[in-house]
């Protein structure tokens, strides 16, 4: 494992700044970039299936310049957001270089953004990452998924309970209907079940979606009043495009996998069999190894640089940025992934 290539994601906020510079037709940068020039060069530069040893998984579990990167990325995101209030108020954009400018912001907002504050959040036995995660998410208006994605997708994953989990069949705007609504009200549930088994009134400050809530719409107001009402809707759009792109990649995770259910009601634990995995070397060093997703949930505390790939895990024909693509094309989608679903559970079932 080699720390430098996984700065890659420098690259999205920077593309956004070259686009918006060069201005015209090419504020639209970030997404040919993203969904164009990333998906071919994976197909280029093909796997990378090799595993990290014992000894180097203890010596690189822990080492700082690792969580520098992701670190990093925070004050970064921020930034970028700010930033693109200010271009929106301030600068004379036509209408075809505010679609691309804002578009790029949402997608430097979900690849870097989101991305990196899902890496963070899952650090639940310290404060400080966590609540970096939690800054990321407050600047696409998605701070509710903190407590949906830890404590409800994780326990619930592959299964007709979860928001989060595309069924077999379900297309992506209908799947992004049931998630984005059923995340927030999974988040409500899980918050207020916490608060009654400790005696806490439900509708307090002590409920985090209320607080956080009250977060987020305090930063539209500030929005508003430092750089004007246009950058509301600036805002609302490069969150909306953001989270979009995370539950896209929720779709692509997930689709129509399912853990067995056993004669007394419960599932079986969650293990490598339960999420789609891709050893794409180019969108792992982009996304911090996120589509070795499979070992994310068997061992949700693994840091990134050290999760691994497993031959028996569902595997995905091409990298996340390919599959975002065939994921918003449903018949495409379907004659894609469909008959690996299906050969998938029967190998399954053959092997129980």
């Amino acid at each position: 494992m080699v720390l430098i290539p996984y700065c890659l994601i420098f690259l999205v906020p920077f593309s956004v700044v070259i686009g918006y510079s060069l201005g015209g037709a090419y504020t639209f940068l970030t997404p040919i970039f993203v969904f164009g020039v990333i998906p071919v060069l994976d197909f280029i530069v093909g796997l990378s299936t090799e595993n990290p040893t014992h000894a180097q998984e203890e010596l690189l579990k822990d080492k700082l310049s690792y969580r520098a990167i992701t670190i990093i990325c925070v004050p970064l995101q921020v930034v970028m957001v700010i930033w693109g209030a200010y271009v929106v108020s301030e600068s004379v954009l036509s209408p075809l270089e505010t679609i691309g400018f804002i578009f790029s912001i949402g997608v430097s907002s979900g690849v870097m953004g989101i991305n990196v504050s899902h890496e963070l959040q899952h650090r639940v036995n310290l404060k400080a990452e966590p609540l970096l995660a939690r800054i990321m998410l407050w600047t696409v208006l998605y701070m509710h998924w903190a407590i949906e994605h830890v404590a409800g997708h994780h326990m619930k994953v592959a299964t007709p309970e979860d928001p989060a989990t595309a069924r077999y069949g379900e297309t992506f705007y209908a799947f992004w209907l049931r998630t984005v609504f059923g995340g927030m009200a999974s988040a409500w549930n899980i918050e207020a079940a916490r608060l009654k088994r400790k005696g806490i009134k439900v509708f307090s400050l002590r409920n985090r979606i209320i607080y956080y809530s009250i977060l987020e719409l305090t930063l539209v107001i500030a929005l508003f009043v430092v750089f004007g009402l246009g950058t509301v809707g600036y805002f609302i759009i490069q969150s909306i495009i953001a989270f979009t792109l995370l539950e896209i990649i929720n779709y692509v995770e997930h689709y129509g996998l399912l853990r067995a259910k056993g004669s007394d009601g419960r599932y079986e634990s969650v293990n490598f069999l339960h999420a789609w995995n891709s050893s794409n070397w180019l969108t792992n060093r982009f996304l911090f190894n996120l589509q070795r997703h499979s070992d994310h949930h068997y061992k949700p505390d693994r840091r990134y640089q050290i999760l691994r790939h497993f031959d028996a895990s569902p595997q995905l024909p091409t990298g996340y940025a390919g599959m975002i693509l065939l994921a918003a094309i449903p018949p495409l989608w379907r004659m894609v992934m469909d008959h690996r679903v299906r050969e998938y559970q029967t190998m399954v079932k053959k092997d129980e």
